[in-house]
């Protein structure tokens, strides 16, 4: 029976903040960063799994000691013991006595959590040599159940209300893989509108991004009220009336701030408005929702767990749901929040902003839509194009559509050159600069 027998975690952060790559209204010289696990086995067939959380520079040594901190509840347990009840294993996880009084669910010890269960699940799906999201939507829906901790959820949902969903979906499952395989996932790019970036950079990157097939584009929010109307009409007038906008204020505004800020923005017809105001504000998000429609409200990147998106979603408070398997407690809880959306009837868009996000969370609505919900109508996963070449199994986005991912694994597997490279503060690219 195969063992974890080790685990080691790196600091990994790229000087993302020299090109204002991945800025916006709230982080104005973001480090792309990743606190990185890698789980050793005694299975020579498939030796380690790997998994990430995702981090903006400074404090992800914190991530990394709380990783270590998670360590002796993972080492020396068998491999099948995960495997076997994943569900229950998250829940020892986040459930110890001691750690979660600096918790529970929430805040740096579950960005841990997400990178230890990450690499757990990358493991799973290398023993079964499949990509995570082929794993996930063969499992018999007994099993998918059996992933999930639906402490606190029986009012939104309940086990044997995501077992008829599951069944509910199962029929058709064949003919939507093959779709998938052959057509690919819709996405959208963010890499054109960073809010750091100048006025002809924008303008030449929705250009370019145009001439590649991007129908659907998004920029940032949430500065200066007479910048934002120039950069977003900037914008709109490049990619053209029939193309998708998006805009992202990155929490930048208080309520009536952002029923305002819509109001001026409306002109320019966006699908969604997302984070328009604190994460943890689910009632402040209805109230915002209600005033803006038919303008959507996206939101999820930055929500700490199931709970808070049961709440957004039993409110109405958000009509996009933009989950994150490195900001909630890894792929486990990804599950559960895939499942209470289709509950919900709200399309799963998950966020991919960041070093990482785009290979793991690509499998998520694949999933969505093979198994779940059977739907990719008006569903979009993020795109941007930096730091890809850092990962052994890249995503691949060929005409504005993400390619099903075809490597077993999640896709965290990363060049041993960029985590030497990487290492903070010992790695080259930190000791040149």
């Amino acid at each position: 029976m195969p063992v974890i027998t080790g685990l080691s975690v790196h600091d990994l952060r790229f000087p993302t903040s020299r090109t204002l790559a991945g800025s916006d209204a709230m982080n104005r010289d973001p480090d792309y960063s990743a606190a990185y696990v890698v789980l050793r086995t005694d299975d020579p067939a498939a030796p380690e799994g790997h998994g990430l959380t995702f981090t903006l520079g400074r404090g992800n040594e914190l991530c990394v000691a709380a990783v270590r901190a998670l360590a002796p509840l993972v080492v020396g347990r068998p491999v099948e013991e995960f495997e076997a009840m994943p569900g229950a294993f998250w829940r020892r996880l986040v459930g110890d006595s001691q750690l979660r009084w600096v918790g529970p669910e929430k805040g740096v010890v579950h960005l841990a959590t997400a990178a230890v269960v990450n690499a757990l699940w990358d493991l799973r799906a290398r023993r079964a040599g499949q990509p995570l999201w082929k794993l996930l939507a063969d499992l018999p829906p007994e099993q998918l159940v059996a992933c999930v901790d639906f402490r606190y959820l029986a009012d939104a949902l309940t086990p044997g209300e995501a077992l008829d969903l599951l069944r509910r979906a199962a029929p058709g499952k064949a003919a939507r893989e093959a779709a998938l395989r052959r057509d690919g996932y819709p996405a959208y790019t963010t890499s054109a509108g960073w809010l750091g970036y100048p006025d002809d950079t924008v303008r030449a990157l929705c250009a370019e991004a145009v001439a590649a097939g991007w129908t659907a584009l998004k920029v940032k929010v949430g500065a200066d009220p007479a910048d934002d109307l120039r950069r977003v009409a900037l914008v709109r007038e490049t990619i053209g009336p029939d193309r998708i906008l998006l805009l992202d204020a990155n929490q930048a505004w208080e309520v009536p701030q952002a029923v305002d800020r819509m109001r001026d923005l409306a002109r320019f017809r966006p699908l969604w408005i997302e984070e328009p105001t604190s994460p943890d504000d689910v009632l402040g998000h209805a109230a915002i929702a209600k005033a803006v429609a038919p303008i959507g409200v996206a939101a999820g990147e930055a929500v700490q767990n199931r709970v808070v998106f049961k709440q957004l979603l039993q409110t109405g408070a958000i009509q996009y749901c933009q989950l994150d398997a490195c900001r909630l407690g890894g792929v486990s809880e990804a599950v559960a929040v895939v499942l209470l959306a289709a509950k919900f009837g709200v399309p799963v868009c998950p966020h991919a902003g960041g070093v990482g996000l785009c290979e793991i969370n690509q499998h998520l609505p694949m999933f969505d839509f093979v198994a779940v919900s059977g739907s990719c109508e008006d569903r979009r996963v993020e795109y941007v194009d930096h730091l890809h070449e850092h990962f052994l199994a890249p995503v691949e986005v060929r005409g504005g559509r993400y390619r099903a991912p075809t490597a077993p694994g999640c896709g965290l597997a990363m060049r041993p050159e960029s985590i030497e490279a990487y290492a903070y503060p010992e790695g080259r690219a930190w000791r040149s600069g």
